[in-house]
């Protein structure tokens, strides 16, 4: 491994983002990792040091994200990996959430990783050499779940852009990848990491059932574990040809290849009808 690979991982004060930073210094690595709660972050992982800096940074603030990259830059040397990490649940069928709660989720979950992509993309390309993690979720890629439409839509963004972004950063050598997890059990489903909608409408019952679900029964008892899925990263890092999308857990592979099933029995039961739109001259 590389250890003198320079990593910026954001929301690193808990979840998957806390157990990566904690791996990555474990291993050796130097690690720039952001929160919007400084104190949180040194209370779980320590003070500056030669190894680690933490830094305060507001994810929806273009310009302090650059600062934050810059600081990293500035204190390490170099950027190498960047982790787009930081991002919260939102439960809530379509009609009940407000306008506000929806731009607030696509705010963080999407333009958030935008504004660190925009900011480290230039040091990456001009040293040639790098790698940027999305991570998405399986909502990312199968959004067939009752009131996670919104938060799926911001993972399925994510998703769209690191594709289109692995092509752009190709010629520069530097290496992107969209990470779908399953359930891995951190703080996610938790108080503060999830809301669910201010005004709910109790006649959507499955959305209720499936908040219901997720907040009561499946939290804290999520088959996956963080520290192997940290691991994973980790080790995806250091590949030559690193995979551009990436699913972590069973649960995860079970719900793409329902997908890719239902996918591919549609387009194989429509395909006449489908194609028959040349046109005719």
């Amino acid at each position: 491994m590389d250890t003198k690979k320079v990593w910026f991982v954001t929301g690193a004060s808990k979840g998957l983002g806390l157990t990566l930073v904690k791996k990555l210094l474990a291993n050796g690595y130097r690690v720039a990792a952001t929160s919007r709660n400084l104190k949180s972050l040194e209370e779980q992982v320590g003070p500056s040091s030669f190894q680690f800096l933490p830094i305060t940074m507001d994810l929806t603030n273009n310009e302090n994200v650059k600062a934050a990259i810059q600081r990293c830059v500035e204190y390490f040397g170099k950027i190498d990996v960047v982790v787009n990490n930081a991002g919260f649940g939102l439960i809530g069928t379509l009609e009940e959430l407000s306008d506000l709660e929806v731009r607030e989720n696509f705010e963080v979950n999407v333009f958030g990783s935008l504004n660190v992509i925009r900011n480290a993309a230039p040091y990456l390309r001009k040293q040639r050499f790098g790698h940027i993690f999305n991570i998405a979720s399986i909502g990312g890629y199968s959004g067939g779940f009752a009131g996670f439409g919104i938060y799926c839509s911001t993972k399925f963004a994510v998703a769209g852009f690191t594709e289109g972004l692995a092509e752009e950063m190709k010629e520069f050598g530097v290496n992107v990848s969209v990470i779908y997890p399953g359930y891995f059990r951190t703080t996610f489903l938790s108080s503060g990491s999830v809301k669910t909608a201010t005004e709910p409408i109790l006649a959507y019952k499955s959305a209720r059932e499936s908040e219901q679900a997720h907040l009561s029964d499946i939290d804290g008892n999520q088959p996956n574990d963080p520290e192997r899925a940290a691991e994973i990263l980790i080790e995806v890092s250091e590949l030559s040809k690193p995979p551009v999308h990436l699913f972590l857990g069973k649960d995860a592979y079970a719900v793409a290849e329902q997908k890719n099933k239902l996918i591919q029995q549609t387009m194989a039961q429509y395909e006449i009808m489908a194609t028959s739109t040349d046109l005719i001259t």
